[in-house]
C-alpha cells in the first residue's frame, strides 16, 4: 500500500527525513485513483533488486504480505488480470447475494477449493477466474499450499522480527492512534480524489472515513497475528526477538547473520 501517492501517513511510508538517511524505492509512485496489483509490482521489484545488485549494493526488502514478499524475491506464475466488467458484476452479486452463496457456487464447480467462508476478496477473485477459464489458485498462481519457496532469484537472508505479544499490542494501538490523527486529512483527500478500490483496502482507510479508530486498531492487531502465524511456518527464517532492545542492537544481530 505504500506504493500509493498521497497515503504516506496512513501506510506508514518512510518520511522525507528517513529517506534522506537511507534510500527507499517503490514508495508513492502510483496515483491514488489507480488500481494496482502484485502482477504490476513483481517486475518493478525485480528491476530494483537487479539494479542494486548490479551496482554492487545490497537491497533490503521489507514487507509486507507474504504474497508481495514472494513476488519481490521469487518468480510467481501469476493468473490473468481481472476483467473490469466481470469484476463489477461479481462485486454486485456479492453485495446482493452475500459471500456464502458465491462460495457455494465455487464449490459446486471445484469442491477442493480452499477458501474461508466470509473471505469476500478471495471469493470474488476465485469466481472471477473460474468464469475466465483459469483453474489455478487466484492468490498466488496455483501455489497456495506453498507458503514459501527456497527458489529465490538470488541467495536471500530471511529475517523475522518478533516481540512480546502484549507489548506489541500496546505499540500497535499507540501507532494506530498516531496514524489516525496524522492521516485523516489525506484519507479524506484520497476519497474526494476517487481513490481506487485497491487503494481503499489500505488498513484504516474506510475506518477513518467512518471515524472508527477502534476498528482500525483491532484490524491492525489481527493483521499482526496473521503475519506472525505465517512467519512461524516460513522455512529458513531467522527469528530475532526485539523485545526491550535498541534498534542498533537488533541491526547488529541481523548484520552478523549476513554471509561475509
Amino acid at each position: 500500500m505504500q506504493v500509493y501517492e498521497g497515503l504516506e501517513a496512513l501506510t506508514g511510508a518512510a518520511t522525507a527525513a528517513e529517506q534522506a538517511r537511507l534510500e527507499h524505492r517503490l514508495i508513492g509512485f502510483v496515483p491514488v485513483a489507480e488500481s494496482f496489483s502484485v502482477g504490476e509490482y513483481m517486475p518493478r521489484a525485480h528491476a530494483e533488486i537487479d539494479a542494486a545488485l548490479a551496482a554492487g549494493r545490497r537491497p533490503i526488502v521489507v514487507g509486507g504480505t507474504g504474497l508481495y514478499l514472494r513476488a519481490a524475491l521469487t518468480e510467481l506464475d501469476l493468473r490473468p488480470p481481472p476483467d473490469p466488467e466481470l469484476r463489477a458484476e461479481i462485486e454486485r452479486r456479492m453485495t446482493e447475494e452475500g459471500p456464502d452463496a458465491l462460495l457455494e457456487e465455487i464449490l459446486q464447480r471445484e469442491p477442493t477449493a480452499r477458501i474461508a467462508r466470509g473471505d469476500r476478496n478471495r471469493i470474488i477473485r476465485y469466481l472471477e477466474l473460474q468464469q475466465m477459464g483459469a483453474v489455478s489458485d487466484p492468490v498466488d498462481g496455483g501455489q497456495a499450499s506453498q507458503l514459501w519457496t527456497d527458489e529465490t532469484r538470488y541467495p536471500t537472508l530471511l529475517v523475522g522480527l518478533v516481540m512480546e505479544r502484549e507489548l506489541l499490542s500496546r505499540r500497535i494501538d499507540a501507532r494506530m492512534s498516531a496514524i489516525a490523527e496524522a492521516a485523516i486529512d489525506e484519507v479524506r483527500a484520497a476519497d474526494a480524489a476517487g481513490a481506487s478500490p485497491t487503494a481503499r483496502k489500505a488498513l484504516g482507510f474506510e475506518d477513518l472515513l467512518r471515524g472508527d479508530t477502534e476498528s482500525m486498531r483491532l484490524k491492525a492487531r489481527q493483521l499482526a497475528r496473521r503475519q506472525m502465524t505465517w512467519m512461524r511456518k516460513l522455512a529458513g527464517v531467522e527469528v530475532v526477538d526485539v523485545t526491550g532492545r535498541e534498534p542498533a542492537d537488533v541491526a547488529a544481530e541481523v548484520a552478523a547473520l549476513l554471509p561475509r
